[in-house]
C-alpha cells in the first residue's frame, strides 16, 4: 500500500473527523444486526456476516494500533460470536479517542512510514464501507451519507488503483451517480 493522498498530518487532521463521522455512521448499521443475521452473505466474496464482523474487529484493532505509531499486521482472534457486537462498538470508541490522542506524525505498516493522515482516512473508508456491508447484509440498506461519501472518494480511489485485494475490483456507474454510489463502485460494491 503506497501513501495516500492527503493533507499533512497535524492535531487537527481531517482524517480523525472523518473516522468518527464513519464510526457513527456504522454504528447505525451495526444496530441493525441479530443473531439471525450472522450466517447471511455479505456484498464482500465468499463472507458472511459474522466473518465479516470478525474482520471488521481485527481492523479496528490494527487502526487503533497506528494511533501509537506502527501496525505490526498480526491479526488477534475475534471476540466470541456472542460478544461481538459490543465489542465492536468497544473497539470503535476506542479507535476513536486513540487517533484523537495522537501525535505522531508517522505510522509504521509492515516497516514502512505512511502519513498518519493517510492511515486515519484509511480507516475511516475501511469502516464506512464495511458499515454499508453491514446494512446490505441486514436489509437494512442505510446509504453512507452524501458528504462523508464525497470526502472518502480521493481515498477510494487511490485504493482502487492501487487493488492489492483489500476490496473488490472497482464496477462501472453511471457518469451522474452520486458520490456515495461512486465511491462503492470504486470498491467493488454494486
Amino acid at each position: 500500500m503506497s501513501a495516500l493522498p492527503g493533507p499533512p498530518p497535524s492535531s487537527s487532521d481531517p482524517g480523525v473527523e472523518l473516522l468518527e463521522r464513519a464510526l457513527g455512521y456504522t454504528r447505525s448499521t451495526l444496530a441493525t444486526v441479530t443473531p439471525a443475521h450472522l450466517c447471511l452473505p455479505t456484498p464482500c466474496d465468499q463472507w458472511r456476516l459474522g466473518d465479516l464482523l470478525a474482520h471488521m474487529e481485527d481492523s479496528l484493532d490494527a487502526f487503533a494500533e497506528g494511533a501509537t505509531g506502527a501496525i505490526s499486521l498480526r491479526s488477534a482472534a475475534p471476540a466470541p460470536l456472542d460478544e461481538r457486537l459490543g465489542t465492536l462498538q468497544t473497539k470503535a470508541c476506542g479507535l476513536l479517542g486513540a487517533w484523537a490522542a495522537a501525535t505522531t506524525p508517522q505510522v509504521e505498516v509492515g516497516g514502512r512510514p505512511m502519513p498518519v493522515g493517510t492511515i486515519s482516512r484509511l480507516a475511516a473508508v475501511e469502516i464506512a464501507v464495511h458499515g454499508w456491508d453491514v446494512g446490505r447484509t441486514t436489509g437494512a440498506g442505510l446509504p453512507i451519507p452524501e458528504g462523508l461519501a464525497e470526502e472518502l472518494l480521493p481515498t477510494a480511489l487511490a485504493l482502487a488503483l492501487e487493488h492489492d485485494g483489500e476490496f473488490g475490483p472497482p464496477v462501472p456507474v453511471p457518469a451522474d451517480a452520486g458520490p456515495a454510489r461512486r465511491l462503492l463502485a470504486l470498491l467493488g460494491r454494486r
